[in-house]
């Protein structure tokens, strides 16, 4: 539920108004966020919540080789089966306070527990940590955005908590639009990394490298949309050739 639909609700952030107001999401549309890709390989992160929500987050997490520690007293089938195969710890027990956040990277909450929310926010942000707590924006410190990936790609796309339904249609449209070429393509390239740093002396003619394979004729993209890796493969040489130092 987006956070416009709490106005005339009862009020689940740390604010208390009794009925929502929106005072806590007033801003939200002017908030600049940071953006950024955040590496959570072997990082501990929690997930409060064991519903379908709670499944949704774990999955997200497990896909970037997350840590994953589930606290909750009952979870839904599938997460029942990822704890079973060892793929996530299961705390069976409510949230329990600041010792369930020691060595944590990062917690994620959707309990429908207002208190324990605010508690679990509370205690993140006396340390300083990542806390998402769902669908309460004031209760964040960070936002998910929808995400496209395609092998190594990956495109956010958020709308400020405006329009998740906007998000997901736009979601939609960048899949349809940036297919796996843009992913070969991207592992590609990222093999010429190691020939391009260790023969190309600046950042500049690095870049220049690249910008040539990635924006000249023919078109890389073109090629592999034709199922032609090797004339994409052809374009990288010929482009070393280029540009190395004579």
């Amino acid at each position: 539920m987006p956070a416009a639909a709490y106005a005339g609700k009862e009020c689940v952030c740390q604010f208390r108004r009794g009925i929502c107001d929106q005072t806590c999401v007033k801003d939200m549309l002017d908030t600049p966020f940071y953006i950024a890709c955040l590496k959570l390989k072997g990082r501990k992160c929690v997930v409060v919540g064991g519903g379908e929500i709670g499944l949704e987050k774990v999955e997200g997490l497990l896909a970037c080789d997350g840590d994953v520690t589930l606290i909750a007293p009952t979870a839904v089938p599938e997460l029942e089966r990822l704890a079973e195969e060892g793929s996530i710890a299961w705390e069976r027990r409510e949230y329990a306070g600041p010792s369930d956040l020691d060595a944590v990277f990062m917690v994620i909450a959707c309990t429908d527990d207002t208190d324990i929310n605010i508690k679990i926010y509370d205690d993140a942000e006396a340390r300083a940590m990542l806390v998402n707590i769902v669908d309460v924006p004031p209760l964040c410190n960070f936002i998910l955005p929808a995400l496209v990936r395609m092998g190594p790609l990956a495109i956010a796309i958020s709308t400020a908590g405006a329009s998740p339904a906007l998000a997901k249609r736009m979601k939609r449209e960048v899949a349809d639009l940036f297919g796996d070429e843009y992913a070969t393509l991207a592992i590609m390239l990222n093999d010429a990394r190691g020939w391009a740093k260790g023969t190309l002396p600046t950042y500049q003619d690095r870049k220049a490298f690249f910008e040539e394979i990635v924006n000249g004729e023919p078109d890389p993209v073109e090629l592999l949309r034709a199922g032609d890796t090797g004339a994409v493969r052809d374009l990288i040489a010929a482009a070393q050739r280029t540009h190395t130092p004579a």
